[in-house]
């Protein structure tokens, strides 16, 4: 069994050692780093970099630079994607995200982790277990998603927070850990005219 189907397993694997996946993070990371460099008005160039670096596009999206991914073919995302400034994808293992997804700046998504023990952290294992965001999620400021999560549709998460267990759809959730705080309901749609004394009271 190789090292990347042994990762696809979500067995320990070495990353460090085995060429074919030294080579394909070497690819992604030059193309990463094209994606970054390019000037903002070369919104073409930018739109065929993101599909050579994922894994799945689907209809519209947009990502800020700088954006930074392990692997990049193990990140899925759904219509209508936005992501900002400083996303980094760990996608050592599947990174799903459905449509209408809103990433605020500097947003982790982790698959890798490490054994707890010593010894084998020392021998270069670790292992990745896939992270789902669903639909209509928003995900604010600094938030870092662990391996094995799963985020439910129509989720928001507070800024800040450290997702390490599933949250399910329709709440808002913050923390570290991150936790349900309460439902999201029909008293949470805002008027056009709220203001903003209005929304920090919420």
């Amino acid at each position: 069994m190789t090292e990347k189907e042994k990762a696809a397993q979500g067995l320990l694997y070495d990353p460090a050692t085995d060429r074919e996946l030294i080579a394909e993070r070497a690819r992604c990371k030059a193309l990463c780093h094209e994606y970054n460099h390019l000037h903002p008005d070369r919104t073409g160039e930018r739109d065929a970099l993101i599909r050579q670096i994922l894994g799945r596009v689907t209809g519209t999206f947009w990502i800020e630079p700088r954006l930074w991914c392990d692997y990049g073919y193990n990140v899925h995302i759904g219509d209508r994607f936005y992501a900002n400034h400083g996303c980094v994808i760990l996608d050592g293992a599947p990174v799903t995200f459905g449509d209408n997804v809103l990433l605020a700046p500097c947003c982790g998504f982790y698959t890798a982790g490490h054994p707890l023990d010593a010894a084998q952290r020392a021998a270069g294992l670790e292992y990745a277990y896939p992270i789902t965001v669903g639909s209509d999620v928003w995900i604010g400021a600094h938030v870092a998603v662990l391996p094995g999560v799963t985020i439910g549709d129509g989720a928001v998460i507070g800024a800040g927070s450290v997702v390490n267990r599933d949250i399910p759809s329709g709440v808002v959730a913050a923390g570290n850990p991150c936790r349900v705080l309460r439902r999201i309901t029909a008293r949470d749609v805002l008027a056009a005219d709220t203001p903003w004394a209005a929304l920090r009271r919420r």
